[in-house]
């Protein structure tokens, strides 16, 4: 985004209602405290109990992470706007979200085709799930979602680099996102578009062909179960992570039916905000309420924070 006339941007947001802005910053502001205290409880509880030290914890200690990182990178900002009135970003202030917030979407996606790669050894591989998933191929797997988000972003976000804003400063959305900002460019916005798409079909493609993959073998596995009580053991145990890969490919879908930035961006928008408000709030509580070892888990630590606050009184 190599700007000659442009140092600043406008952030149309949402809506111009006044009352309708205090029910978007009260909602928004909800969701995402809830967001940072669920999986903040997450990563705390996978780290200080001992019986979440395996390998599918492990994944969804990053997990989290990457929720917090993604909502963060979009939500707080919108957040003041609103609170503020101030709807201006700066040039680089917004090259920094749109770079962390498709670097963290990206990642994401790579991590959840590798937790559906560690349930697969889980249902599959049982006897061997120890050796296999073992904290040097599980440290390799993430150092990888995180090398390849990397690669795939860094084209189109060279490309972006070269972009011109002659006319327009005003980008249609509540946060700095490629697709509104190629609208208001006067550069030939035709070869980006296409890499934009090009890379956001590669990564959906790959990622959502490892979940299908995995989740075919663990589908015959389980149904070649004698018992029943096994086969709904092995299925409660993906179903949380089945769930969260519903909603996170589902969005994404509706994102891209329309991929060209010269469009109407209005459900795209509608889409954004519920990938960085709702689903970062939702996956804590469907991995915790469906986990009975992450249950058992919180439920001990609130009894130790209970005991070490009786015995200060004391």
């Amino acid at each position: 985004m190599r700007n000659r006339t442009v140092t600043t941007f406008i952030l149309l947001g949402l809506t111009d209602d006044p009352q309708l802005k205090v029910l978007i910053f009260i909602f928004l502001f909800f969701t995402y405290m809830l967001s940072v205290a669920g999986n903040l409880t997450i990563i705390f509880l996978t780290i200080i109990d001992c019986h979440l030290r395996t390998a599918m914890y492990f994944f969804l200690q990053n997990f989290s992470f990457l929720e917090i990182s993604f909502t963060t990178a979009c939500i707080p900002r919108f957040l003041y706007n609103i609170s503020t009135g101030d709807k201006v970003i700066t040039y680089e202030a917004c090259a920094v979200q749109i770079f962390f917030t498709y670097l963290f979407g990206i990642t994401e996606f790579f991590l959840l085709a590798g937790m559906s790669f560690d349930r697969y050894v889980a249902i599959c591989k049982p006897l061997h799930y120890m050796t296999i998933m073992n904290n040097r191929v599980c440290n390799r797997l993430i150092i990888s979602c995180w090398a390849v988000g990397l690669l795939i972003i860094i084209p189109p976000l060279s490309l972006g680099l070269d972009l011109e804003f002659c006319d327009s400063n005003i980008i249609d959305h509540f946060f700095c996102d490629a697709t509104p900002l190629l609208k208001i460019s006067c550069s030939d916005t035709w070869f980006i578009e296409r890499m934009i798409l090009g890379c956001a079909v590669l990564t959906f493609i790959m990622t959502l062909f490892c979940v299908v993959l995995s989740y075919i073998y663990i589908i015959m596995t389980i149904l070649r179960l004698s018992s029943a009580q096994q086969k709904t053991k092995a299925f409660s145990t993906c179903s949380s992570h089945m769930i969260v890969v519903s909603i996170t490919y589902g969005s994404c879908i509706f994102i891209y039916i329309k991929p060209l930035a010269k469009e109407e961006v209005a459900l795209n928008k509608g889409v954004s905000l519920l990938i960085s408000s709702i689903s970062p709030m939702l996956n804590p509580f469907i991995y915790t309420l469906r986990n009975k070892q992450v249950k058992k888990a919180l439920k001990d630590s609130i009894k130790r924070i209970a005991f070490f606050l009786k015995k200060r009184k004391k």
